[in-house]
């Protein structure tokens, strides 16, 4: 408690609300390495307080893509059934908490249809699931509070809902819960003309279905260009990024040639541009 008191000093205090609101359109949906869609929507809600070192948010994403109509195909295909194979719709409500470039957070993650492998908090390949979720807490440090670098360091870790992972210590063919962990260091350089230059590392350290690694793997390095343009009522930015997930890659999954979202998932090496509206 004095800690967090040495951060919200009483001259600190005074506040002010707060919100973003916005939309994306993204030719891909991609995610800490991985493909996760095709062409998507991305709306985005967030409010809370700005104070001069406290910032508070609570907000909900949404993503939907122009595929994601498959997940009830994928339900059927209970043989050899992949749950990364079909998309679904996705919304996220999330809180974020930063003091003194101290970033805490927490996000659950809501998949709807869902897939037939993942229940809450259970493994069960037959009865299937009306949705699937996940319960995602974070924290972090912003190294430009303190020295001005452009540096944000996040560790990222599944506490709840469905993140299993095989108990190899068993042969009985059992499930346990997989604390999925991403680690990732971002640096943002400023360039002319009012773009930003964002180099990312992410790690999984530990074995993990939800990112696909059973060891400690980089599963992502990516890089995204954005470019923002000011206005009155709001402000566009648009942007193209590219990711490699290095884990387990080869000549035959850098590219996918066979088309369709129910491929592409394979892919380790993709790309996509965005446009998003903010007010």
């Amino acid at each position: 408690m004095a800690l967090l008191a040495m951060f919200v000093a009483p001259e600190l205090q005074a506040v002010e609300f707060a919100y973003d609101a916005g939309a994306e359109v993204v030719s891909a949906y991609l995610w800490r390495g991985q493909y996760n869609g095709g062409l998507s929507f991305q709306p985005d809600l967030e409010i809370g307080y700005d104070g001069d070192l406290t910032s508070l948010r609570v907000g909900v994403w949404g993503s939907i893509g122009a595929s994601d109509w498959k997940f009830v195909k994928g339900l059927a295909e209970m043989d050899g059934y992949n749950p990364n194979t079909y998309f679904v719709p996705e919304m996220d409500v999330m809180i974020n908490f930063n003091v003194g470039g101290l970033m805490l957070g927490a996000t659950h993650y809501y998949y709807f249809g869902g897939s037939p492998f993942f229940n809450w908090g259970k493994f069960d390949p037959v009865e299937g699931s009306a949705g699937t979720s996940q319960t995602e807490v974070t924290v972090g440090y912003d190294f430009r509070n303190k020295c001005e670098f452009p540096l944000t360091v996040t560790w990222n870790t599944m506490v709840a809902g469905d993140d299993l992972v095989e108990d190899t210590k068993k042969d009985d063919g059992t499930y346990k819960r997989a604390f999925s962990t991403y680690i990732e260091a971002k640096y943002d350089q400023p360039l002319p003309f009012e773009m930003t230059l964002s180099l990312a590392i992410g790690v999984s350290p530990w074995a993990s279905d939800v990112y696909g690694n059973e060891k400690c793997a980089v599963t992502n390095i990516s890089a995204r260009l954005d470019k923002e343009w000011e206005f009155d009522a709001c402000s566009l930015n648009l942007f193209a990024m590219g990711s490699i997930n290095t884990d387990k890659i080869n000549k035959t999954n850098i590219f996918v040639w066979e088309a369709g979202d129910d491929k592409l998932y394979l892919q380790k090496l993709n790309g996509c541009i965005g446009l998003g509206v903010w007010f």
